[in-house]
């Protein structure tokens, strides 16, 4: 689905922002890119969205090059959804902003199935059409972005930060609807996140880099438990990984249903058996 082949890219005056990157994502994946601020995240989903060509190497989605590939193609297998959404938001009603992205990547001439699919829509996410995405708070302008980026149901969600500024029912609406469609739907998600929680409990793999360079790729939980990998990629682990840590505990993760009570009583029995 999207491989990286020794991707590099640097902007004007040689300035290297990634170098050397080599991965592969299949179909239905749901991966996270890590690091800290400056590490080389952000250019590597603009590489796979085709927003920014590689200086160095090859990088395809569905076995499209992207550097090769027009716009409009791109634009049918990946959707893009910003850290800021008035950076991304054009129109003046809901409606229109759904639509817009639909006219884009159907073509103009499809204005009954885009009628029905801003319908759908509008239905599933409870907005009004005629509302200014202005005048909403940060987390329904979010929404709105998010509704627009998979209106045409790309097979490629990438996600910069989606969470940033959303207060927990927000958060949960947003990476909710995401799961079902990564689950139900197969659209494989990429997701940049500074939130080590959401990081734990919805991506199920991650990329970890630092200074523009892949350190490491594996499944979540196995990336938290090593400390050496977090500490070199200036991360902190969620707070059950930490907390399991600090009493001597096994981390087992999300999956297992492991709450931090049953953590904190698993581990004192262990220790009043050594007793």
């Amino acid at each position: 689905m999207i491989t990286a082949e020794h991707v590099g890219y640097a902007y004007r005056g040689n300035v290297r922002t990634v170098s050397d990157l080599s991965f592969h994502i299949e179909k239905g994946e749901f991966v996270a890119l890590l690091g800290e601020n400056g590490a080389g995240k952000t250019t590597a989903v603009k590489l796979i969205a085709g927003l920014l060509r590689p200086t160095e190497g090859r990088m395809t989605v569905n076995g499209l090059d992207t550097a090769k590939t027009r716009v409009s193609e791109r634009a049918k297998q990946v959707g893009f959804l910003f850290q800021n959404p008035d950076r991304q938001i054009c129109e003046n009603t809901v409606r229109d902003e759904i639509a817009f992205g639909l006219r884009a990547v159907w073509g103009k001439k499809e204005t009954e199935r885009i009628r029905e699919r801003t319908d759908e829509l509008l239905e599933v996410f409870g907005f009004r059409g005629d509302e200014d995405p202005f005048s909403l708070s940060r987390g329904q302008r979010q929404q709105v972005a998010l509704t627009s980026t998979l209106a045409p149901r790309p097979a490629v969600l990438l996600l910069d930060e989606p969470t940033t500024g959303l207060d927990y029912r927000e958060c949960t609406r947003i990476m909710e609807f995401i799961r079902r469609l990564n689950e139900t739907e197969g659209t494989t998600v990429v997701m940049v996140c500074h939130d080590m929680e959401i990081v734990l409990d919805y991506a199920r793999r991650a990329l970890v880099m630092a200074g523009g360079h892949l350190l490491d790729d594996g499944p979540v939980k196995e990336i938290f438990r090593d400390a050496p990998l977090l500490e070199k990629a200036s991360l902190l682990p969620p707070q059950i990984v930490q907390i399991a840590g600090r009493l001597g505990g096994e981390f087992a993760g999300a999956d297992d249903a492991q709450t931090l009570s049953s953590l904190i009583a698993e581990t004192a029995k262990k220790k009043g058996e050594r007793a």
